[in-house]
């Protein structure tokens, strides 16, 4: 029996990272509602700590395929590329069902809503003050993620070391910001379809914030370790496909939520 493929293909070895992965996500999902109606937190956490666990081994196992063993050629890359753009507009599907949520309940304000936008006792945030700073942090952290990835085509990969950098100091930034305004926040979660509509949307692109900065903390990693060259850095082109699409959804986020939205209709 011969070990040479006939085929470009790279056939993955057996992993057990997905399934520990699904249960961990599991565990998650459970432990949030155990936490919404029980106030305890502690299946949650296991979740957490077990998908974090899992995507470490995950992350490191593909990151061996495409640098030590050589298995991610270019047709193989293709796929990569493929799998990332249907993902990218999986989660713009995503994202889809909370504006059709926030236009269809502001559009159409009921009686139970005071018959105007924003509800009656919502008082709104200012968009020109904090959400506006992170716009503007947001743009930042595009432009250098972008200066990375130029450095890199460019093989000058002290420049893309910094860039990343930059765009994971940028990102944490917003993220701390984000959180103050939470904290700050004169409704919550539970105020009327405002609050619910605002803090999914809002909540969940935090998490992909989140998300993004620790994607693009791997690929700094990975670029300090010279795993990436001018012509093989997949990885670091999924994670700033996957920012650029962070930074896209936080501009209709804040013209339509923080904007549009704040105004009296």
């Amino acid at each position: 029996m011969t070990t040479h493929a006939n085929h470009p293909y790279h056939l993955v070895e057996k992993s057990p990272w997905p399934l520990t992965a699904s249960l961990g996500a599991l565990l998650m999902v459970s432990g949030l509602a155990k936490w919404f109606h029980l106030f305890d937190p502690s299946l949650f956490i296991i979740g957490l700590v077990s998908t974090m666990i899992s995507s470490y081994q995950w992350w490191r196992d593909i990151a061996r395929e495409s640098t030590l063993q050589g298995l991610h050629t270019i047709k193989v890359m293709a796929g990569l590329r493929w799998g990332m753009i249907l993902f990218i507009v999986s989660e713009i599907l995503f994202f889809f069902s909370f504006f059709w949520a926030f236009f269809h309940s502001s559009l159409t304000a009921t009686f139970d809503l005071g018959g105007i936008w924003p509800p009656c006792g919502i008082l709104t945030f200012n968009p020109f003050q904090v959400p506006l700073l992170n716009t503007a942090i947001l743009l930042a952290s595009g432009v250098s993620v972008t200066w990375a990835h130029h450095a890199t085509l460019e093989k000058t990969y002290t420049e893309s070391n910094q860039g990343l950098l930059l765009t994971i100091i940028l990102g944490i930034y917003f993220t701390a910001i984000q959180a103050m305004e939470y904290s700050e926040a004169s409704f919550s979660i539970a105020d009327s379809v405002y609050g619910s509509t605002f803090f999914v949307a809002t909540g969940f692109h935090g998490l992909h914030v989140i998300i993004g900065t620790t994607f693009l903390s791997v690929c700094l990693f990975r670029t300090y370790k010279a795993h990436f060259s001018s012509n093989h850095h997949f990885g670091l082109e999924a994670a700033i496909w996957y920012w650029h699409f962070v930074d896209v959804v936080w501009l209709f986020l804040f013209v339509s939520i923080y904007w549009w939205g704040s105004c009296i209709l």
